[in-house]
């Protein structure tokens, strides 16, 4: 078994061996190893200073940003645990996730209650205070999650902050490569993506806010080897003109992950025919970490929108209504193993976890193949019940999607005197391009749907449908619409 190193000495250990290797990179400017050593300690200091200490949670509300690295290796040398949350939550979210983390500090937020601290940059360091010697926080990282429901949760991870002298990066990063991280840090996969390319000697080049055409720019320039990307990232660079997605050399890179929400079928087979699909590897799973399927471009081709068989050591099943395990074909939730002795490898903060007879449920619908091939339906609570029938979202929006002037869909169910539910579009169009009418939408959509599965009713806004991370509040689109308490209702 390798080596384990404390999170808070893993950063010492690159730097020994070669100090000025390059290790974060934003906006042009570069911490090398050593500086980012040494300024996450003097960061370290100053927390110590304010009382921070062993165990501690710290919420981390900051943007992407060359300090948001130096911040959690700073807890982590306290032997504390980073909770990193959007900055751009409204006030009273912000609040409800405070009130679950309890944190010691809460840093680039001010919250009633709680001990904020503002982020200083450049800073002064307070030499006096010694770092403890080499603590290791009894959990690496808390996540945050309001899933579909809007009720926000913690995901604790249980997993120490350590890692393997030997280890490699996250989904097949190499030791000491390149990658980009387009994303926001506060989202599970771009945290996780980036902190174990550092964990493993690995070059970070970060995106403060995503540009289409920049991570372009960005993996040409620093001749980038690993990318970890949303479906929505991948469709708003699919839709820059072909001349500029020429224009720049993506040679370098080796892999491109994508995860986080369902990908268009359309849209994978475009990103194959562009990159090769050798390249391309899609993931599903969850914060939990408790279990994952993966599937190659390659692969995929045979299996057109699967997203893969369990990843090794991963036991899978589809199970329905009454926990009984379906046939190939069927369709039901799709739920995994738990850990030896029924350990999770997780714990939730404002919610319970679903655990059947060790199997453990993250509340997708989908089935297999007779070869043990996923395929996802949708989420449990995105699934509408309209006239007794099962429409997913997932399936419309991925067919409304296609049409070039959509940039982007949301479906959900809103109230219906004749059919219960009713399938509602919403529909995201560029400010100042063109806007399809409905009955163009509807025309368009015959094409690929059954007539059943077409929306009733459209709505079109050029307001952002999705966030940052590509996840869609569908809970706070429908309570919008038809009020908090009647949404609430609706989507029991």
């Amino acid at each position: 078994m390798s080596r384990q190193v404390p999170l808070s000495d893993i950063l010492a250990v690159h730097a020994a061996r070669d100090p000025e290797h390059p290790a974060v990179t934003q906006d042009g400017v570069t911490l090398t190893r050593a500086q980012l050593d040494a300024r996450s300690s003097q960061r370290a200091r100053n927390l110590a200073r304010e009382g921070v200490g062993y165990g501690d949670t710290i919420l981390l509300a900051l943007p992407n940003s060359l300090a948001f690295f130096e911040y959690t290796f700073a807890i982590w040398k306290l032997g504390a645990i980073p909770c990193p949350v959007s900055p751009r939550l409204p006030h009273h979210e912000l609040a409800a996730l405070a009130g679950l983390a309890k944190p010691a500090v809460v840093i680039g937020a001010q919250i009633e209650g709680f001990r904020c601290l503002k982020v200083e940059d450049p800073f002064e360091a307070d030499e006096s205070i010694d770092l403890p010697d080499s603590p290791v926080s009894r959990h690496w990282k808390i996540m945050t999650s309001g899933g579909s429901t809007g009720r926000p949760k913690l995901i604790v991870t249980q997993a120490k902050a350590v890692f393997p002298a030997e280890g490699t990066g996250y989904l097949g990063q190499e030791p000491e490569g390149t990658i980009l991280s387009p994303g926001p840090l506060y989202h599970n996969a771009a945290f996780s993506a980036a902190h174990h390319c550092l964990f493993s000697g690995g070059h970070v080049v970060c995106m403060g806010r995503f540009d289409a055409e920049q991570a372009l720019r960005l993996i040409d320039q620093y001749k980038v080897h690993h990318v970890v990307v949303v479906p929505t990232v991948m469709s708003r660079i699919w839709r820059l003109p072909q001349e500029v997605r020429d224009r720049y050399d993506l040679s370098s890179l080796k892999t491109v992950v994508h995860l986080g929400a369902a990908c268009p079928p359309w849209l994978k087979q475009a990103w194959i025919g562009w990159i090769g699909p050798e390249r391309l590897l899609e993931v599903y799973a969850g914060t939990e970490g408790i279990g994952s399927t993966a599937i190659r471009g390659d692969e995929w081709l045979s299996r057109p929108g699967s997203v893969g068989r369990p990843t090794p050591g991963v036991r899978l099943r589809i199970a329905d209504a009454s926990g009984n395990t379906c046939v190939p074909g069927e369709i039901g939730e799709i739920q995994f193993q738990a850990g030896e002795e029924g350990c999770l490898g997780f714990q939730y903060i404002g919610a319970v976890a679903g655990v059947s007879d060790g199997w453990i449920s993250l509340g997708d619908l989908g089935h297999v193949d007779a070869d043990g091939y996923l395929y996802i339906s949708d989420r449990r609570t995105d699934m509408i019940v309209s006239g007794g029938v099962n429409l997913f979202p997932a399936e419309i929006e991925a067919a409304l999607d296609r049409h070039p002037g959509v940039r982007a869909s949301v479906v959900i169910g809103l109230p219906d005197d004749d059919l219960g539910n009713r399938a509602h579009a919403i529909i995201q169009t560029d400010p100042g391009g063109p806007v399809p009418g409905a009955k163009e939408l509807v025309a368009f959509l015959r094409e690929t749907l059954a007539g059943f599965k077409i929306p009733k009713t459209f709505e079109f806004t050029t307001r952002e449908l999705k966030d940052e991370a590509g996840k869609v509040r569908r809970s706070a689109l429908r309570a919008e619409r038809i009020g908090p308490a009647a949404a609430n209702e609706a989507g029991r």
